[in-house]
């Protein structure tokens, strides 16, 4: 259920590409709008997403998120959510990332699913998207926070519903490492080792992400079909975080050990 009017909508939109531009957040949503649905939350992505889109960007997948167990507990839902990859949100091995393209990045350690074929239909299972993906390749996620992640006033930190408007907190996207056909490994077991400046912060196994990497997918398959909406060949589709988020300093040189699906480095320069 709606409770913004499309002008409203329309406004915050605005306000987050702004907030993106100047790297100053806005104020949560839910301070402003103490009614905002998830429903309002998706109407403002995807007007702020369309606006990108008329001026020049292109779509080249989606993102899940929220998919472990105690990350929905934390945000008090029940399903994950999504938002939308863009052309210029893509980084390759080894490059060094801009810090003044973010406010407060963080980092997340990811499988990417390169789609061969469509997804579409509220019946999508894990062996569907097996069957359409053309291969699977390590990645990790850059996220932000266009809305304060802690309100100023209040101390309150951002919910679900500021999350999902901001694009689910996409920012950018790293996708090196060696792609590998779904058939050829057991995803569930596929493992990272995220390294920070020489340091291991980080480790997981891609079954953190309900139970099997592909599950988050075939949500979103099934989470589109309502809106007569599929999931396109060729489309890049991050599957969801197997380890917490890790703050980024500028400066910070990061280095991602998936074993048998290879290992890759990036890092961020200063801002300014």
């Amino acid at each position: 259920m709606r409770t913004l009017d499309e002008a409203a909508v329309q406004r915050i939109a605005v306000e987050l590409e702004a907030a993106e531009r100047n790297r100053r957040p806005r104020r949560q949503l839910r301070r402003e709008f103490p009614d905002l649905t998830l429903d309002d939350s998706y109407a403002i992505q995807a007007a702020w997403m369309a606006s990108k889109q008329a001026a020049g960007r292109r779509v080249l997948g989606r993102k899940i998120g929220l998919t472990s167990r105690a990350m929905q507990q934390a945000f008090g839902i029940s399903e994950p959510d999504y938002g939308t990859l863009l052309d210029d949100m893509f980084f390759a091995d080894g490059e060094a990332i801009p810090g003044d393209r973010f406010i407060v990045p963080m980092v997340e350690v990811e499988l990417a699913f390169v789609l061969g074929a469509p997804l579409s239909g509220e019946a999508v299972s894990i062996t569907d998207v097996l069957r359409a993906t053309e291969y699977v390749q390590p990645a990790i996620e850059i996220i932000d926070a266009r809305t304060e992640r802690v309100d100023a006033e209040t101390g309150q930190r951002r919910g679900v519903l500021d999350t999902i408007a901001d694009n689910a907190a996409s920012a950018g996207v790293v996708l090196a490492g060696r792609p590998v056909r779904p058939q050829d490994i057991d995803l569930r077991w596929a493992g990272a080792v995220l390294h920070r400046n020489g340091v291991v912060e980080e480790t997981g196994l891609a079954a953190g992400v309900l139970g099997h990497p592909a599950a988050g997918i075939a949500w979103l398959a099934r989470r589109f079909a309502r809106h007569g909406v599929a999931l396109e060949a060729g489309q890049v589709i991050l599957a969801g975080s197997f380890t917490r988020a890790l703050p980024v300093t500028p400066g910070d040189v990061f280095h991602a050990d998936y074993g048998r699906l290879g290992s890759f480095g990036f890092s961020f320069g200063a801002s300014g």
